[in-house]
């Protein structure tokens, strides 16, 4: 246990809402939100039902001190729906690791679980930062290339994905983006608002 726990964002501080969703890459989001945590931003993860199938929200609570949506029912006190607060609040919409299904949601603005209602209603002013995983196959369909278009001409920006050894066995395109490098991204992505 760390003698000297970091201390909480300072009020003020940048919202990061950190989507994630089910690919086996869920696991490094754990460590992006403690990255984007000690670098000072208030981090709210936001939990697909696919990306629990993977990790818990327990890491996440604990790393970003905030609680973890699971669900677009969860409700925190207060009268405001927790997804339209969060919206509300962001300065980035970072989604880490994001799969061929969250990105054509967005793509056709569908609004079916916690994460995606927050992409439809975020505040204008706010950045999206997509960072992919996926098989290298469904990266490259031609479905999933005109998503990306759709949202890239919307104003978000994809970081990755890169090339490896996948999951699924293959060798090509399709892992998750470092996460120090998604973090670096983020950061400077906060400092333009």
């Amino acid at each position: 246990m760390d003698a000297n726990p970091p201390s909480p964002p300072p009020t003020g501080a940048p919202v990061v809402i950190l989507g994630v969703t089910g690919s086996i890459a869920a696991h490094k989001a754990v460590d992006l939100a403690s990255l984007l945590t000690k670098q000072g931003c208030s981090v709210h993860v936001v939990m697909t039902a696919d990306a629990q199938r993977f990790v818990t929200a327990l890491p996440f609570k604990v790393l970003s001190r905030n609680p973890v949506v699971t669900d677009l029912y969860d409700e925190t006190e207060g009268w405001k729906p927790t997804h339209i607060e969060l919206a509300d609040a962001a300065d980035l919409l970072l989604i880490a690791p994001a799969t061929a299904n969250v990105i054509a949601k967005m793509a056709a603005g569908l609004a079916d679980n916690a994460l995606t209602c927050i992409a439809l209603a975020l505040n204008p002013q706010a950045r999206v930062l997509i960072a992919p995983a996926m098989n290298g196959k469904m990266w490259l369909h031609p479905a999933t290339r005109q998503n990306v278009a759709t949202l890239t001409a919307r104003g978000a920006e994809f970081i990755g994905p890169e090339e490896g050894l996948l999951s699924c066995g293959y060798e090509g395109i399709g892992r998750l983006w470092p996460v120090e490098k998604i973090a670096e991204r983020a950061l400077a992505l906060l400092r333009k608002t």
